[in-house]
């Protein structure tokens, strides 16, 4: 049994477009991030707490990507978003959100994360939640310290005494 030369060429022609084809295609394995840690920062001197995403590169992106992500409001209204440029030579990507108020213990906060080419088309999405051990209410209402040398803060240390009981963040009505 004898191939014949026609079937032999097309079969050659097919495999060859079947390559082409797939060398236009994204590349399939690793996402380019990998998220590696989440969780709430409060930093009790300067009374504020944060949301805090670290993620990982498993692959290189193209220059002028960026990422995207976007915090569930713990006070409700609208979504917190931070938007950073991702640098070719550094393999960690650490999110730092604005300011919240009002973090409950046990509650779960979504948070959407999107890795953008250069130009702006989606290369990975990431969706997550983070959870506190903590209720807000832990911080002080007003930072312990102010400036660059963190001096005792006058609204809170009257004649700079210590007072007896610190006043407590409270979560607006």
């Amino acid at each position: 049994m004898s191939i014949h030369p026609k079937r032999l060429t097309f079969a050659a022609l097919l495999l060859a477009g079947a390559a082409a084809l797939a060398g236009c295609q994204r590349e399939t394995g690793a996402d380019p991030l990998e998220l590696t840690g989440k969780m709430f920062i409060f930093n009790y001197r300067l009374a504020y707490a944060t949301y805090m995403i670290t993620l990982t590169k498993t692959k290189p992106v193209p220059d002028g990507s960026t990422v995207v992500a976007t915090f569930e409001n713990p006070a409700g209204g609208a979504p917190l978003t931070l938007d950073r440029k991702l640098f070719a030579k550094l393999d960690k990507v650490v999110l730092e959100s604005p300011d919240v108020i009002c973090v409950k213990k046990q509650r779960p906060y979504a948070v959407t994360i999107e890795v953008k080419g250069p130009d702006g088309a989606i290369l990975q999405t990431l969706k997550t939640t983070v959870t506190s051990n903590l209720d807000q209410d832990i911080l002080p209402a007003k930072a312990l310290v102010v400036g660059p040398a963190y001096d005792k803060n006058p609204e809170v240390f009257k004649d700079g005494k210590t007072p007896e009981h610190f006043e407590t963040a409270k979560c607006p009505s």
